[in-house]
C-alpha cells in the first residue's frame, strides 16, 4: 500500500525557527533553504536575513555575509548579538577599525556581554590600544569571575606590557580554570621561555604531562624546553592538535605577524617561471589555508594542496584556487600520491622538521628532471644543523640545508635571508630557499 505524502505548511516563523534549529545542527544547506523560502515571502525579514548572513560566514563568503548581517541590523539595529557578528564578520576581513566599532556597539546594547568585551579586548590589543584593551578584558571577567578567556587574553597583554608578575598571576588563573585547556597552558609555557624562565616552564609542562601523559602538546614542548631529547621531527599528532585547534583564527593571527612567506613563495615563483603560463603541475605541501594559492594559480594547470590538518583544509577549500585539496602527512603523500610536479612549493611547514632529508627526497621523487623547489624556513647560525626552539618550531642552519639538498640531487640552489614574521616584537629570520631537480642519471 502506498503512503500518501502529507503536505505540512508552515508560517513565515516557525519556517524561521525552523532554519534556526537546522543551522545549530550543523545542516547549513536545509538551514539556508529555510532562510531564503522565507526572504522570498517576506524580503525584509530581519532574522532570517540576520542568519542566513552568518551561513554565509561559515561558508567563507565573507562578501555576502556582510551585505546580509548589515542589512539586518539597518532592519532591527537594537539587537546586540548581530553587531557582535557583525564585528566577527569585519574582522575576518582585517576591517580592524570598524570591528572595534560593531563590537563597541554590542557592548552598549548589551553591557552584560562579556564574549564581545573579549573580543573588543582582544582587537584593542591588536590596533595597540592596550589601555582601553585591559579595560575591556577587566570589564569582562568583573561580570564572570570564572571566564578563562578573559584571563588569558589579559594575561598575554600584561605579558606584552612587560608586567610579567601580572601576566603569570592571570594565566594561572587561566589554567586552574580550565585545567584540561592546552590552548591556556601552551600560553602560561610560552611566557615561561620568552621571560627565560626555562626550568619553571620544565615544570609546568611536567604537571601538564601529570594529569594528561600522552599530550602531544605537552611532550613536544618539554623537549624545546630541555626537558626530553629532541625528537627529529614535531609528530603528526602535535601537527595536528596545533594547526585544528587555530584554523579559524590562523589567517587573522599571522597578518597581526606582518607574516611574509607566502609573498616569499610567490616571488621567487616569479623569478624561476617568468610570466604566467598556466600550464604547470604544482604541489603546495602543508599548504594549511591556502594563502600560497593566489599566487601559484597562475603558473597552474593543476595545483593541489596537501595538510594535515582538516580544519585548516576546509579553509583552503573556502579560499578556492585550488583544483585538488588532500588530508594527508606530507612525506607519506610525497611517497605515494603526489604524480609528477614541475614546483613543489612550501611556506612554514618544514619549521616542524629537523632531519629534512625524508621531506627532501619525497619532492625529489615528485618533480620531473629541471622542475622547482621552493620553500622557507627558520634559520639560525649555530653550529648545530637544527635547533628545536622554545616556541616549538625548528631552525635551521644554511650549511646543514645546503648539503641535504645536494645530497637529494638538487642543484642552483639559492638561499636568501628574509624576516618570516614578527614574534615578541622581535623579527623572525629565515630562508627562502629555492633549488633545481638534477636529472636521476646526474
Amino acid at each position: 500500500m502506498n503512503a500518501k505524502a502529507t503536505t505540512v505548511r508552515l508560517s513565515i516563523h516557525e519556517l524561521s525557527m525552523l532554519g534556526m534549529r537546522q543551522h545549530r545542527e550543523g545542516k547549513l544547506e536545509a538551514a539556508g533553504n529555510c532562510y531564503r523560502a522565507v526572504l522570498k515571502a517576506e524580503p525584509d525579514n530581519a532574522n532570517a536575513t540576520h542568519f542566513l548572513g552568518v551561513l554565509m560566514q561559515q561558508r567563507g563568503k565573507g562578501a555576502q555575509a556582510l551585505d546580509l548581517i548589515r542589512k539586518s541590523i539597518s532592519l532591527d539595529p537594537q539587537v546586540a548579538p548581530w553587531h557582535n557578528n557583525l564585528g566577527n564578520v569585519l574582522l575576518g576581513q582585517e576591517r580592524f577599525d570598524e570591528a572595534a566599532g560593531a563590537y563597541a556597539r554590542c557592548s552598549e546594547l548589551d553591557p552584560s556581554n562579556r564574549e564581545v568585551l573579549n573580543n573588543l579586548g582582544v582587537l584593542l590589543r591588536r590596533l595597540q590600544r592596550p589601555d582601553e584593551a585591559e579595560q575591556a578584558l577587566k570589564r569582562a571577567i568583573a561580570l564572570d569571575p570564572d571566564f578563562a578567556d578573559a584571563y588569558t587574553n589579559l594575561a598575554s597583554l600584561c605579558s606584552l606590557l612587560d608586567r610579567d608578575d601580572e601576566a603569570f598571576v592571570h594565566f594561572a588563573k587561566a589554567v586552574a580554570l580550565t585545567p584540561h585547556d592546552a590552548y591556556a597552558r601552551r600560553l602560561l609555557i610560552r611566557a615561561y621561555g620568552e621571560t627565560g624562565r626555562f626550568e619553571e616552564g620544565r615544570k609546568a609542562l611536567r604537571q601538564w604531562l601529570e594529569a594528561e601523559p600522552t599530550d602531544p602538546q605537552a611532550l613536544h614542548l618539554l623537549a624545546a624546553y630541555g626537558g626530553a631529547e629532541v625528537p627529529d621531527r614535531a609528530s603528526d599528532a602535535y601537527v595536528k592538535d596545533e594547526f585544528d585547534g587555530f584554523a579559524n583564527s590562523f589567517d587573522a593571527k599571522l597578518a597581526a605577524l606582518n607574516y611574509r612567506a607566502p609573498q616569499y613563495i610567490g616571488e621567487a615563483a616569479a623569478r624561476l617561471l617568468g610570466a604566467p603560463q598556466a600550464q604547470g603541475r604544482i604541489l603546495d605541501v602543508g599548504c594549511g589555508t591556502g594563502l600560497c594559492g593566489v599566487y601559484l594559480r597562475p603558473y597552474a594547470r593543476s595545483l593541489v594542496g596537501v595538510d594535515l590538518s582538516a580544519n585548516m583544509l576546509e579553509l583552503a577549500r573556502a579560499r578556492g584556487g585550488y583544483d585538488r585539496l588532500v588530508k594527508s602527512e606530507l612525506v607519506a603523500f610525497l611517497e605515494h600520491g603526489a604524480g609528477e610536479q614541475e614546483l613543489v612549493v612550501s611556506a612554514d611547514t618544514l619549521v616542524y622538521f629537523g632531519r629534512l632529508d625524508a621531506a627532501f627526497a619525497g619532492v625529489k621523487k615528485v618533480l620531473r628532471a629541471g622542475g622547482h623547489w621552493i620553500f622557507t624556513l627558520e634559520a639560525h647560525a649555530d653550529a648545530a644543523d637544527f635547533n628545536l626552539r622554545a616556541h616549538g618550531r625548528y631552525s635551521h642552519a644554511r650549511g646543514y640545508v645546503a648539503s641535504e639538498l645536494e645530497r637529494a640531487g638538487f642543484d642552483a640552489i639559492d638561499m636568501r635571508e628574509v624576516v618570516l614574521r614578527s614574534e615578541c616584537n622581535e623579527p623572525v629570520a629565515g630562508w627562502l630557499v629555492s633549488a633545481h631537480a638534477l636529472d636521476a642519471s646526474q
